[in-house]
């Protein structure tokens, strides 16, 4: 029987796992930043066109090619996995994850032939975490069930919601997502990360302010102890552009990072990274106020970045706590 995975970026040890013949992973990270537009989102999928550039199409991130399908790699997704008996997706947790699974999800309920080759592993843990040897030894306690019509709506509502350009549908759907039951907590991880109705900050600028009074001092810290921070949504990229924004505004929360951050090409990761690791950071007078619910970071700082499809700045700032509140 030939098997093929379908994974996120994270699931890099399932190519040393010999769980399928080929694993292929998502390159689209949805958690940051304007999302894709329907047109690229399209071209990644469909056969390789001759203007799309390195990294857009999807046959570019197949992980460990055997060289006897290379030569299929410029059909459509489905084209390619009609070739398979079972096409097997492997996401885990992480809401890094479950966005990518329900854009898959929504594209591949078009191919209707597809349909019931598709399987649905329901991983528990990070696929980051894990060796390709431990998967292999795992994968007959993995739970796996076939992709259905009710996954299929749920990833399509969930897809749809997320895209808009506001949050709201999503605030709504969170509520029954019973059909994937990795999604809701994803969710409820991503809308926690909307601006704050009394601080204007999102989960994680939170953590960074409570980590810092409790005398952490350094951004490994910030980034890399996650048990501490209890925020998944974002990766260390994120995590660096969150804290250069509550460091580097006209009225910051954070002192003591490197001013120079300012002037470093965003591209230059090693010069940003250097920065991070000798910056020493505590928490401004506004700082402890802003943590202490006494004060709105929005009210002194600019705020432009996207949640999903919802552009978030100090005139459109959508503001999540027990309840959505409308700019």
């Amino acid at each position: 029987m030939k098997r093929l995975i379908l994974t996120s970026s994270s699931g890099g040890q399932l190519a040393r796992s010999g769980l399928a013949e080929l694993v292929i992973s998502s390159s689209f990270h949805f958690e940051w930043g304007p999302l894709p537009s329907p047109e690229k989102l399209a071209a990644y999928f469909a056969a390789r066109s001759a203007n799309l550039g390195p990294g857009d199409h999807w046959s570019d991130w197949g992980i460990r090619w055997p060289k006897g399908i290379k030569d299929r790699k410029d059909l459509s997704l489905a084209d390619f996995c009609e070739r398979y008996d079972v096409v097997e997706l492997w996401f885990d947790p992480a809401p890094r994850d479950q966005l990518q699974l329900v854009c898959l999800l929504d594209h591949l309920s078009s191919c209707s032939s597809l349909v019931p080759k598709l399987r649905l592993r329901l991983v528990s843990s990070e696929l980051t975490t894990a060796h390709g040897e431990d998967l292999a030894a795992s994968e007959p306690h993995i739970h796996v069930v076939p992709v259905r019509a009710q996954e299929f709506e749920t990833a399509r509502l969930a897809w749809s919601a997320y895209r808009a350009m506001t949050p709201e549908a999503c605030v709504v759907l969170h509520q029954d997502l019973s059909a994937l039951l990795m999604l809701r907590p994803a969710l409820l991880d991503l809308l926690a990360e909307l601006p704050s109705p009394f601080t204007g900050l999102g989960a994680t600028e939170m953590r960074f302010l409570e980590l810092l009074a409790r005398g952490f001092a350094n951004t490994n810290a910030l980034f890399h102890l996650r048990s501490q921070r209890r925020t998944y949504v974002f990766g260390e990229f994120e995590l660096g552009s969150l804290l250069e924004g509550l460091a580097l505004g006209p009225k910051p929360v954070v002192a003591g990072l490197g001013d120079e951050l300012r002037t470093i090409d965003r591209e230059n990761l090693r010069a940003r990274h250097e920065v991070y690791l000798r910056s020493r950071l505590s928490l401004t007078e506004f700082g402890r106020a802003v943590l202490a619910h006494q004060e709105d970071f929005s009210r002194h700082n600019p705020i432009d970045r996207w949640w999903g499809g919802t552009h978030l700045t100090n005139d459109r700032l959508w503001r999540y706590g027990n309840v959505l509140t409308k700019p």
